[in-house]
């Protein structure tokens, strides 16, 4: 009996000491999981607060996770990041489309700038050779004008001798031409030296000698003899009546030297005053028919 009272005090002793590890480990593992749920509370509020200030989940973080992470450097880092972005000033939602549409612009007026450069680049290319066939041209036909010139001055002068200089310019094209005369007797002089007449006539041998390289199919003349004697009047008529065969040539003058070479001859009259008549004769008909008259007398 004694043994079973023994035995039984020992159990209850053995049931109470294990209730009271039982209540100590419920109330424990009741701590751990209050704790838990915090800790569980504490990372959703990070892993929200990570989304809000900088659009990361926690799988976009992971590439940035360090073995030893210090804090107050991180907080640092943080702060001058803030700084930066903030001096970024404002985000543009629409900065990709925008990015696009500036890089489309940007290929077309490239494109666009390329095709004028191109462009360009042909039209002085064409330019440069059209400049340089213009220039060859050039030399020949002033070559032929200034040995005509040369033949024209001697044959107006009755002698003497002229020539055409071109004056040095680094554009060939830009070059000027000065004319040197010697009429007979006199010293080879630039025609800004020469009389009224002389330098009419020595112009009239440039006219005569562009005329004679490339003939105009008309020409008209404004008194181009008025300056000149009669002799020298006469020998410019002469020439005007060579050159009539290729050029249809109109001179207004009052000199009876040319008159007396023109094939019809057209002037103004005024029979009675205030009305003007325009009165025209054909040389050649009237030479005829005082021909005829002569010959029936």
């Amino acid at each position: 009996k004694e043994d079973l009272n023994a035995k039984s005090i020992h159990g209850d002793r053995v049931r109470m000491e294990c209730g009271d590890a039982i209540t100590e480990l419920t109330e424990k593992k009741h701590v751990q999981e209050i704790e838990l749920t915090r800790v569980d509370s504490s990372m959703d509020e990070l892993q929200k607060h990570i989304q809000d200030d900088y659009g990361l989940g926690y799988e976009d973080c992971l590439p940035f996770k360090v073995e030893e992470y210090n804090p107050e450097s991180g907080e640092l880092e943080i702060s001058k990041l803030k700084r930066r972005i903030i001096n970024l000033g404002s985000i543009n939602e629409n900065a990709i489309e925008d990015a696009q549409e500036l890089s489309k612009t940007y290929n077309e007026r490239k494109k666009q700038r390329d095709d004028l450069v191109n462009s360009l680049n042909d039209t002085e290319q064409i330019i440069k050779e059209m400049s340089a066939k213009m220039v060859e041209g050039f030399d020949s036909c002033f070559e032929q004008i200034r040995h005509n010139f040369q033949e024209t001055f001697v044959q107006l002068f009755n002698g003497g001798s002229a020539d055409l200089e071109l004056i040095d310019n680094e554009d060939p094209l830009q070059r000027g031409v000065e004319i040197i005369a010697q009429p007979p007797s006199k010293k080879l002089q630039s025609i800004s030296l020469l009389s009224g007449g002389e330098k009419t006539l020595t112009s009239v041998a440039v006219l005569f000698a562009i005329l004679k390289l490339r003939p105009m199919p008309f020409c008209l003349l404004d008194e181009i003899e008025a300056a000149l004697d009669d002799a020298n009047v006469g020998r410019v008529a002469e020439m005007l009546k060579q050159f009539s065969s290729k050029t249809q040539l109109i001179a207004i003058t009052h000199r009876k030297p040319t008159m007396e070479q023109a094939d019809s001859l057209y002037g103004v009259t005024m029979e009675e005053k205030g009305v003007s008549t325009i009165v025209s004769v054909h040389l050649a008909d009237a030479v005829k028919s005082a021909t005829s008259v002569a010959v029936e007398e």
